[in-house]
């Protein structure tokens, strides 16, 4: 018997209503104490207005809160009429579609427990997450996805039933153990006309302590855990984050990075419920670009790499202008320049900087942004991974209002965010509503609030490492707290680089002024317990191609455009021009070129695109040993 909570005093912000002090629960959106009742409000509210966007056949079609509900109920009992029972897991491998967003409710709507696998894991890293987990049932999105479950079919005997989203290229295959999900949704359908009220039934038996994930972190120190977000971690998440970053009714977002991570199913499955925006999925990650432009959305939220890689396309598209057109992007970036340092340390713009930004504006920045497909946003954000200020500034020149926020999946997404209308550069912002933020005596950064997870699947001894006896949680990164509260983040913990004179250094800074420039896309500072410090780089392919042709440097593949002399001296150019910014201790005195093109099917890669330092030094460990023989 559920026994009801006390409502406690509401506050309206956008028009959703939250708790007034989020410093103690219980909490509530608009009423509702978990994402699946509030999930459903929102269905009923909203039934025939769009919810999501997907693209078929070029051309984007819409679909509708009511279809989002229908298929995420059919799911949701179709799994219980196979056998799901309250508390189990339920994985799915898929790339980011609708219908993973239906899967993700359904599941947890009737109580089971939601774990994504990213699609570029191994079988046998699916193996072990399946095992790991328990899961009884696996959803894949097609035969290639499939593929990876018949390879370890056989190690995974806990599986009960494997669904497969898409027919195409499986119209002959048959097998006792996977069935596809209109077959699943028969069988929901039909436990929904002789049971009428039982998904209803179902969600109004969810409670804030239940497990509604199992996010599982990159395992770049071992074998990845799998951290237990409950509801109450999701509504307390949602409801900071809402007071500290703006999102309005029929918002435009687009939803690109792995719905498995918790950056991307907080900003495109739960973010969207709360605050009633249209998700519009990108047809594929090599497409993002193309669909940014096409959608034009009013909120973007990505990954480092992903503004570096913007900010370098620009940069080469204007070095090709013809001499007026660079000349006017010049002068366009300089008013823009001159405006954002107001605006960036919260200062009121002079009438006279602000009207030459509005000239160059109109003649320049707003076409770049159009181009660019951000000519909509009011609001950007990064996160996931550490980015250069230079280029958070850049943006904000042409008139982007990026923001960089802090979090982990221990989390649940977010811990601090900064805010357009109160932003400083170089930091993560200050801590969202509720959370308390200290720094410990070695420079680690705690952190206490609702959204503390409730620890890791099965590893009590893990959990007991990462949270603290006061409940705060070890984050693993190192930084520091200003006057204001703003939190500035200078590396892991794990990373910091003690060199043989015993200088403490955290190699971040020195990598993101490096990643500034257009023709390096990663890099990796090494120098633990050594004399000096050197540098593995990995150049952006397209730009150093561009370079070497409009220069006419001979290559023929990565291997020999990386082993090219002129290439070679550009980037030691950019490195001497970053040594400039640095102590000599901190300087880099040689570097080498990784010459092997990674992408996120590589082990050296999370999917969020960060290089993992461990297997990056470990696997090049023959250039490293060059630069210190």
């Amino acid at each position: 018997m559920n026994i009801a909570l006390k409502v406690p005093e509401q506050v309206a912000t956008n028009g959703v209503t939250t708790n007034a002090d989020l410093s103690s629960g219980p909490y509530f959106i608009d009423g509702c104490d978990t994402i699946t009742k509030l999930f459903r409000k929102r269905c009923e509210e909203l039934a025939d207005r769009t919810a999501h966007r997907e693209k078929h056949l070029g051309i984007w079609r819409s679909y509708s809160w009511g279809d989002y509900y229908a298929c995420a109920r059919r799911i949701g009992l179709g799994l219980v009429s196979l056998g799901l029972k309250r508390g189990e897991v339920v994985s799915i491998l898929s790339e980011d579609n609708k219908e993973w967003l239906y899967t993700d409710l359904g599941i947890q709507s009737v109580g089971g427990i939601a774990s994504g696998v990213y699609t570029t894991d191994s079988p046998s890293q699916l193996a072990y997450l399946i095992n790991d987990s328990d899961s009884r049932f696996l959803f894949v999105e097609n035969d290639e996805m499939l593929d990876k479950y018949l390879e370890i079919r056989d190690q995974v005997p806990g599986l009960s039933r494997v669904i497969i989203y898409e027919r195409d290229g499986l119209h002959d295959f048959n097998d006792d153990k996977t069935l596809f999900l209109d077959e699943l949704y028969d069988i929901g359908e039909t436990l929904a006309r002789g049971e009428p009220d039982r998904f209803e039934n179902e969600i109004d038996k969810s409670a804030p302590h239940d497990t509604a994930l199992l996010i599982y972190t990159s395992g770049t120190t071992g074998k990845p855990k799998g951290a237990m977000i409950s509801n109450e971690n999701i509504i307390f998440t949602q409801s900071s984050t809402l007071r500290a970053l703006r999102s309005l009714p029929g918002d435009e977002q687009l939803c690109f990075l792995p719905l498995c991570h918790v950056l991307e199913r907080n900003t495109s499955v739960y973010t969207p419920i709360v605050t009633r925006t249209t998700v519009n999925f990108a047809e594929s990650p090599e497409t993002v670009f193309d669909n940014l432009q096409e959608v034009s959305p009013n909120t973007f939220t990505a990954v480092p790499r992903v503004w570096e890689k913007i900010y370098s396309r620009v940069s080469i598209m204007a070095g090709d202008a013809t001499a007026l057109g660079k000349w006017s992007y010049g002068q366009a970036l300089k008013a823009g320049f001159a405006r954002a340092g107001y605006l960036i340390a919260n200062k009121a713009v002079p009438g006279a900087v602000e009207a030459r930004y509005r000239v160059w504006d109109l003649l320049v920045l707003r076409n770049l942004r159009r181009m660019l497909g951000m000519d909509n946003i009011h609001r950007a954000g990064t996160g996931a991974a550490p980015i250069s200020p230079d280029l958070l500034t850049w943006y904000r020149a042409i008139g982007v209002n990026l923001v960089e926020g802090y979090g982990q999946t221990e989390g649940s997404g977010l811990t601090s965010a900064n805010m357009v209308e109160n932003n400083r550069n170089g930091t993560v912002g200050t801590a969202i509503p509720g959370v308390t933020l200290r720094i410990a005596e070695d420079g680690e950064i705690q952190m206490k609030g609702a959204n503390v997870f409730q620890g890791y699947w099965k590893a009590p001894d893990k959990t007991a490492e990462a949270i603290s006896d006061d409940g705060y949680l070890n984050t693993g990164d190192v930084g520091h707290l200003d006057e204001d509260g703003f939190l500035t983040i200078t590396g892991r913990l794990k990373d910091i680089i003690i060199t043989a004179g015993g200088k403490n250094i955290t190699p971040s800074e020195i990598e993101n002024k490096l990643k500034f420039s257009p023709y390096i896309s990663d890099a990796v500072v090494i120098g633990d317990k050594r004399k000096y410090l050197t540098c593995l780089v990995m150049i952006d392919q397209e730009n150093v191609e561009k370079f070497a042709q409009d220069r006419r440097i001979p290559f023929n593949d990565f291997v020999s455009l990386c082993a090219a002399k002129d290439v070679q001296g550009l980037v030691g150019s950019i490195v001497e021009d970053v040594n400039r910014d640095f102590a000599r201790v901190e300087q880099i005195k040689d570097f080498r070129l990784i010459d092997i093109l990674l992408t996120a099917e590589d082990e050296e890669l999370t999917a969020t695109m960060k290089l993992k330092r461990s297997y990056v030094e470990k696997r090049h460990k023959p250039l490293i040993d060059q630069m210190y023989s």
